[in-house]
This record gives C-alpha cells, structure tokens and sequence, in this order.
C-alpha cells in the first residue's frame, strides 16, 4: 500500500531574534553591563545601589523635591483619602475633582488657557502628536527629539520630515521644502526646549521666526525644562520671552515634579480637541490620585521658593565650568544636563563601570539616544546636591578620565 510521506512545512520564527539577542549577556560577561541596576533606597542625592553607597549624579530630580516631605505626605493623604488608583480612564470614570485642580494650576503655571494631563509623559507626545497631525498634514522635528516624539510621527497620519539638530539653516530649508511640496494641509513643528541627552536649549528665537513664515503651530516639549527655565520656571518659551508665540507646550511630572505622568499646554478649543480624540488619553487609566497630589505639592514649592531654581543654576554652572576646565568635551550643554563624550559603546560602559566602582551613579547611553560612535555619560544636577557631593563627583570624573587617557 503506497503511502504519502507527510510533510511538515517550517515558516520563520517570530522570536528568532530574540533568540539571537547576545549583546547584554556579553557585556554582562564583561562585568560592565550598566542597565536596571536595582536602588534600595530613595531617590535622592545619595542612594544604595547593589547594596553599594552612591552619589546620584543621573536622576532628573532637578528641583530636589522627589523626597520633600510635603511632596510625600501630599502622595499618601491622597492615597488614603481616593485610594491607590482610579480604576479607569479620564473619558469616563477616572476624572477626580483633583485631576481639574491640577489642570488648571498647570495651565496657569505655563501661561496657557488650558491644560490636560495624560498618565505618562511619553503618552501625552504620543497622543498629542497622532491626533493633530492628519493625513494632509506634516510634522516637522529635530533630529535628536525623544523617542517619545518620533513615535508620536509614526503614529500620525501625516508625513514626518527631520531638520539637523538645532540647525535652523536646515529647518529653513527643510519647512520651505515641506510648504512648497505639501500645500493641502497644516504644519506641526515639535521640538525639545532642553535636549534630554545632549543639554542644550533649541534656539526658540530662529525656529520661532522661521517657522511662522510659513504657517507652522510650533510645540515644545519641556520635559526637561519645566521648573528649570525661565523666571518662574515656565520653560523654554518664558526662558526667551517667547509666550505667546509658541501654541503648544508639553511637559512631564517625572522630573521636576517628583511623581508620575506629563500634561499639554494651549489655547483651550485645541485642548478641547485632543481631550476628545487623543487615543493614549481615551484608552489609557488616568494618573493615580498620589501623583496628581504629589504635583500639586510640588507647584506650591516651586512657586514659593524660586531659590531652588537659584541653587540648581549654581551647580549646573559649577560643574559644566569644571569639566571644560578639565578638557573634557562637554559638548554645547547650557543646563544641569552635561553629557561627558566618550566614544565607543563598550569604552563608555567601561567609563560608567570605574565611576560607579568609585561611587558615583551616572547614566551612559549609546546608539540609538545618540548617534553611533558618540556614546556620552549623562550627568545631571539638582538643587539638592551638596558641595560635598560636586567635589566628590569632579574628583573621580577627572581621575577616571586621566586613567582612561580621556583628558590628560
């Protein structure tokens, strides 16, 4: 009796990649793996990292507040009194009269006639960018905007375009570019107020100029500048007088303001408009009541004690001041965020592993938060820090980059 061999067919495997993904367990092998190190205390300008005592020189916490005692007690009077959650979305059940408090203390803080807050900065990019930028539309970013941002692209239906960092030559060329080849739509310009990685300030005056000339809305991202720019802290539109001409303002509560979340800024019908059809805001839970407390605390701090602001400045000075002095290229930083450029992947997790063996916690990134080859540790400041704690951080900085030949 003839039979027909049964065949089975073989198709690629989805996680086949997964399964080729070697690089953290060589690195790891390597002793110098640098990610998801667990700390066991709190985040503040000391902390136990691996059992092991560090100065926090890489968190964001630049006003110092994330340990503030009104800032925590706010957190658990909040838990206690609405409980650990919401239990849904701010479309339908998860709208607290706490979350409309909020929403306007923002609003006033940034000098905008509305705000909405989302539960995570990276969300409220997301929503923003993919809901108001249509299929005739363009956005147009700077090549080193957050991921947060670029994903926000992907998810739009218009077209994205990119100009070279802080380049406002390029952005004339690429926004005369779009306007001449794709008139049927309007034009989004996003960029960051403070780049996250590198420090420096968009040049909001020239974009600004450039990108009215050819009608484009102009939002920024201040993440990293809310609280930290600006008389009052307002950010990067406040820091150059530039209120009224910027139409969007975003920012997060993960830096600053010592909780979890992010919020848009603007004039109140395009709020409006994204609190009706922002996806990452319809479908997402709303930020816990502790966090929208924890915001509040802070709002009152900051505007009740502007010389945090004051001490923060002084020690982003000092130690920009001091790693040029040192020779060590700090590249164009103008905030309490100073990148040390180092080059190579593996040569900047060996730079991170020697200052974190000598107690000093700091971030290293590589490629893709920079371009390829440029890998930097990102140290960052806060009011907080302590003479103490710069004089230790620029004595193993500079003795590490002596015996690694990076400065002589």
């Amino acid at each position: 009796m003839e039979t027909k061999e049964s065949t089975v067919a073989t198709y690629p495997d989805l996680f086949e990649k997964c399964y080729n993904f070697l690089a953290p367990d060589q690195v790891r092998a390597m002793g110098i793996y640098p990610y998801f190190h667990p700390i066991q205390s709190p985040p503040g300008d000391e902390v136990i990292v691996d059992g092991k005592p560090c100065i926090m020189a890489g968190s964001n916490n630049y006003l110092g507040l994330v340990n503030h005692p009104k800032v925590k007690q706010a957190a658990a009077d909040a838990a206690l009194k609405f409980g650990s959650g919401c239990t849904g979305s701010r479309f339908l059940n998860g709208t607290l009269d706490m979350h409309l408090e909020l929403e306007q203390r923002l609003a006033k803080f940034v000098k905008r006639e509305a705000a909405l807050c989302f539960s995570t900065g990276f969300q409220t990019n997301l929503g923003t960018i993919s809901c108001l930028v249509g299929k005739n539309d363009a956005v147009i970013i700077d090549r080193q905007d957050h991921a947060c941002i670029v994903d926000g692209c992907r998810l739009a239906y218009g077209k994205t375009y990119k100009f070279a960092h802080n380049d406002m030559n390029d952005f004339e060329r690429v926004i005369s570019n779009v306007r001449r080849n794709n008139t049927r739509g309007g034009i989004l310009v996003v960029v960051d107020g403070v780049f996250s990685m590198e420090g420096d300030i968009i040049d909001l005056p020239n974009l600004v100029r450039i990108a009215k000339r050819f009608g484009a809305k102009i939002m920024v991202d201040d993440a990293h500048a809310v609280g930290v720019l600006g008389p009052t802290g307002a950010g990067t539109a406040e820091h150059f007088d530039l209120i009224d001409e910027v139409d969007l303002v975003m920012g997060t509560f993960s830096k600053s303001f010592a909780a979890l979340g992010g919020f848009i800024a603007g004039k109140r019908p395009v709020i409006e408009y994204i609190k009706h059809t922002a996806r990452a805001l319809i479908f997402s839970a709303s930020i816990t009541p502790s966090s929208a407390a924890a915001v509040l605390a802070a709002l009152d701090i900051i505007e009740a004690e502007p010389e945090r602001r004051d001490h923060l400045w002084r020690n982003a000075r000092r130690m920009q001041g001091e790693f040029r002095r040192l020779g060590f290229d700090i590249g164009h930083s103008q905030t309490p965020i100073v990148p040390i450029r180092v080059g190579e992947d593996l040569e900047c997790f060996k730079f991170w592993r020697a200052l974190y063996d000598n107690g000093v916690f700091t971030n290293p990134v590589i490629s893709p938060a920079v371009p390829p080859g440029q890998g930097m540790i990102r140290t960052s400041y806060t009011a907080t820090h302590t003479d103490a704690h710069l004089d230790k951080v620029v004595e193993v900085i500079a003795r590490v980059g002596r015996e690694t030949g990076l400065i002589s």
